[in-house]
């Protein structure tokens, strides 16, 4: 009989915590939490909407929003789902349709944890600085 390994579906995410910290010191404490919220809320609709693309099979669409979640991601530092991003948008333009399901999965749960991370902790950051 084979053993069944059981397998994590939760990683590590890289934050920038410097990258946040340019942010204040840019923009100022206030302003600054209200970008990053803004910011946030776009990373949120732009992984949701490469996930549906996903799912409907449309893959330039996958693509393109791969991409743009991928921009928004390396500007308040969230680099793990910049990377996994980066990918799903290159597993799209292979035309990889395994590739892309499980990168696709990756995004998700790295999305996820990533804005849940980052959300949990802008006022904490923003505090530690002023």
């Amino acid at each position: 009989m084979t053993g069944i390994a059981r397998l994590a579906l939760e990683e590590s995410v890289s934050i920038d915590m410097h990258r946040l910290e340019e942010i204040v010191q840019e923009l100022g404490e206030a302003t600054a939490v209200h970008v990053i919220a803004a910011a946030l809320e776009e990373l949120a609709v732009a992984l949701t909407r490469t996930v549906a693309a996903v799912q409907a099979g449309a893959l330039a669409e996958v693509a393109t929003q791969a991409d743009r979640l991928a921009r928004l991601a390396w500007q308040v530092g969230l680099v793990t789902l910049a990377g996994v991003a980066v990918d799903v948008g290159t597993c799209a333009e292979r035309r990889d349709a395994g590739a892309l399901a499980a990168t696709s999965a990756r995004l998700e749960r790295i999305g996820n944890q990533s804005l849940t991370r980052i959300w949990d902790r802008p006022g904490e950051q923003l505090d530690d600085g002023a």
